[in-house]
């Protein structure tokens, strides 16, 4: 048994966010399924939000518009009073990073450059060429060996302790030594990322399951808002390698088969610029309705950078150009580049307040894996890196406030009992049963893309609905080949997939009952927005016969009144 004051499941910058912000105080272990400068977060490209009002055509800049922009483009499903709190801290974190060493691209005055990113009135969007989430990783992990924090790569967390309202910790797995390990913590963060490979198409790495989320869902944990999918307008086509927003901050067009600039069909000032829910559709559209290019890996549209010329592209964008080199042989200095829409985010998460907290006392969570809500029904590009660092930052002062305040108990013997139950759970899977889980996984990733995409009907979710419940079936009789579990990925798989089963059925069944269109989530059988009705969020609790039960809260507006969104 191992024993921290706090847990960190995570360790991406959300975590080490957090981490760094407990260990001068506190013994804090942070608990990585892979090495945390392999975390996810390293892959985001484009730049990080703040109103410092650096950019030549952006010195009248504040909080309050950049407030308005992250509102405005979550179709107004975001909590206002989060998105303000999150905006005003993003100038504060912005100069933190950089302070801790992070280098950010410069204007000739040195200050921190910033580029135009969708949905934004100002260009707001600080950056590091286009390896923004790389530089920030690696500045926070540095940060996080230098402050001395424990650290444990590769392992596996299973299951989440909760009794009488209170988190006593998790039961991992350690891959290397294939131990079961029951961990104590009077408080505990998860910051695991989101569910991307529920889907066939993603931008997302392969430890994307969403495990962070199934897992307090399991125990009992709201989860908020799942139907709120984001698809990236721009993945490389074939392995669906993000292609940065940046790509078209930096002036880059998209183009159909017809050499035209489409966007000028859909949004006419904003182009390539608009929010990723309206550009994503839009290319769809464009595709479907027999415009866009075929090929082999699926159809696609252009997006051209040839005109920004060598200079500007070796300079903003060198990553991106040796992307399409290495994997598709093309150099987009003279070639465009072949693109679809790929699965890239989930607005959706574990149900949190501003600072982090759940409903289970110590229990807290930030990242992609929780919903505030400050990115309601479609996140701008831009605010995910501001999201993972400024909760992971805020979470640690609540951790810390409740540590403080709080004199914690913790049950050894509620924690080593469901390490038994961990271990009968995998017993089961190890000794009966007949299918495979890798096949129901391909059946569930095909179903979430064919039926839950960027457009939606009532006939689609409902077959997605009915195949679910199907797959759900047939995992009650997964057998894995080996009861080792020592590196054991399909061990891991299987245990992972029941989670990735229960994300899908909230998805699916939110975007059935949700009779309206609102950002990600479009219903071609109810494509207008209904704020009289659907002004709220869906909140998924796990109900007594362990299928998921729906609820709905209120949206918290301040000052912003909902209003048609217009670009």
């Amino acid at each position: 048994m191992l024993y921290h004051d706090v847990l960190i499941v995570g360790g991406g910058l959300a975590g080490l966010r957090a981490a760094v912000g407990l260990c001068d105080k506190y013994n804090v272990g942070l608990f990585s399924k892979v090495h945390p400068i392999r975390s996810h977060s390293i892959a985001a490209q484009g730049g990080i939000n703040a109103a410092l009002a650096n950019n030549p055509e952006a010195k009248d800049d504040t909080w309050e518009k950049h407030t308005f922009d992250t509102v405005k483009g979550s179709d107004y499903l975001a909590d206002q009073d989060a998105a303000e709190i999150m905006c005003k801290e993003a100038s504060i974190i912005v100069y933190e990073m950089e302070h801790w060493g992070c280098p950010f691209s410069r204007f000739p005055d040195n200050s921190i450059a910033q580029r135009p990113f969708g949905g934004a009135g100002y260009p707001r969007t600080c950056y590091s060429t286009d390896i923004t989430g790389h530089v920030l990783l690696n500045t926070l992990f540095e940060r996080s060996v230098y402050k001395g924090v424990n650290i444990y790569s590769e392992y596996i967390v299973l299951a989440l302790v909760v009794g009488d309202g209170k988190c006593h910790g998790v039961i991992v797995l350690d891959q290397l030594n294939g131990r079961i390990i029951p961990v104590l913590a009077k408080a505990t963060l998860f910051a695991t990322g989101g569910y991307g490979r529920v889907y066939y198409y993603s931008t997302n790495a392969l430890t994307n399951t969403g495990s962070g989320i199934g897992i307090p869902y399991r125990a009992g944990i709201p989860i908020k808002d799942m139907e709120f999918v984001q698809f990236h307008p721009t993945s490389l086509i074939g392995t669906n390698i993000l292609m940065t927003e940046g790509c078209r901050g930096e002036g880059g067009y998209l183009v159909n088969n017809k050499g035209e600039r489409f966007m000028e069909r859909y949004v006419p000032k904003a182009m390539e610029l608009a929010p990723r829910d309206i550009v994503s559709r839009s290319i769809q559209t464009e595709i479907e309705e027999g415009r866009g290019f075929e090929s082999e890996l699926g159809n696609y549209i252009q997006l051209d950078l040839r005109h920004l010329g060598e200079k500007k592209i070796m300079e903003k964008l060198p990553g991106i150009r040796s992307i399409c080199l290495d994997f598709i042989g093309i150099d987009p200095i003279l070639e465009p580049i072949p693109i679809m829409p790929a699965q890239h985010y989930s607005m959706g998460g574990i149900d949190t307040d501003e600072k982090a907290e759940t409903i289970v006392k110590g229990f807290y969570a930030a990242g992609e894996c929780a919903c505030v809500s400050v990115h309601g029904a479609n996140r701008l590009g831009g605010n995910s890196l501001l999201d993972t660092i400024v909760f992971g930052k805020l979470g640690a002062i609540a951790i810390e406030e409740y540590l403080q305040t709080n004199e914690i108990k913790l049950d050894e013997k509620l924690v080593m009992g469901r390490k038994t139950e961990v271990e009968e759970t995998i017993k089961k899977l190890t000794h009966s049963g007949h299918e495979k889980p890798f096949k129901i996984l391909e059946e569930l990733r095909g179903t979430m893309s064919q039926y839950v995409g960027i457009f939606r009907t009532k006939e689609e979710l409902q077959l997605a609905f009915n195949k679910i419940l199907e797959l759900k079936e047939k995992y009650k009789h997964v057998k894995v080949s080996s009861p080792k579990p020592h590196m054991n990925y399909e061990l891991i798989g299987a245990i992972e997939l029941e989670y990735m089963l229960d994300i899908c059925h909230i998805i699916v069944l939110g975007a059935l009952l949700r009779e309206e269109s609102r950002g990600a989530h479009w219903r071609r059988d109810f494509p207008e927005r209904k704020d009289a009705d659907w002004l709220k969020h869906t909140v998924a609790t796990l109900g007594k016969d362990g299928e998921p039960s729906i609820s709905y809260k209120d949206v918290v507006i301040t000052r912003y009144t909902p209003m048609e969104r217009k670009y």
